[in-house]
């Protein structure tokens, strides 16, 4: 068995945040810089990066695209994303633009035939999330 460490880089408002319980008003920021942030990880050996548009995920669309794509550009390795990604364009344009793996939330619950599809055209390519 092999053992995979997704670091994770939480974004909001282009920063790298962690938020206390899930509440978007109680946020620690832990730096301005995304990208910097992914490559502190490559530096110490992740081959994965776990990245959440927070925004997004609240708003149900990107919110931080810049972010994330600084981070797809000079990550060395992996980006599996998630946050606000609930159309099959949004699949698709990320897919695109380097990222290696889609998370998908609230779509799973509300759009079932979304996830199954993308699933099916992108083999690996989906993860379904269970936030509870």
């Amino acid at each position: 068995m092999t053992l995979i460490v997704f670091p994770a880089i939480d974004l909001k408002g282009g920063e790298v945040v962690r938020l206390a319980e899930g509440d978007m008003g109680r946020a620690t920021v832990y730096g301005d810089d995304p990208a910097a942030q992914a490559m502190l990880f490559a530096e110490a050996g992740a081959e994965h990066v776990h990245v959440v548009d927070l925004d997004g995920a609240f708003a149900g669309e990107a919110k931080n695209a810049d972010a994330v794509e600084a981070i797809v550009e000079r990550f060395p390795g992996h980006v599996q994303l998630g946050g606000g990604i609930r159309t099959r364009a949004a699949i698709e344009g990320w897919f695109d633009r380097g990222v290696a793996r889609i998370v998908i939330g609230t779509a799973a619950m509300e759009d079932p035939d979304l996830v199954k599809g993308a699933a099916k055209d992108f083999p690996g390519g989906i993860v379904v999330a269970v936030d509870a």
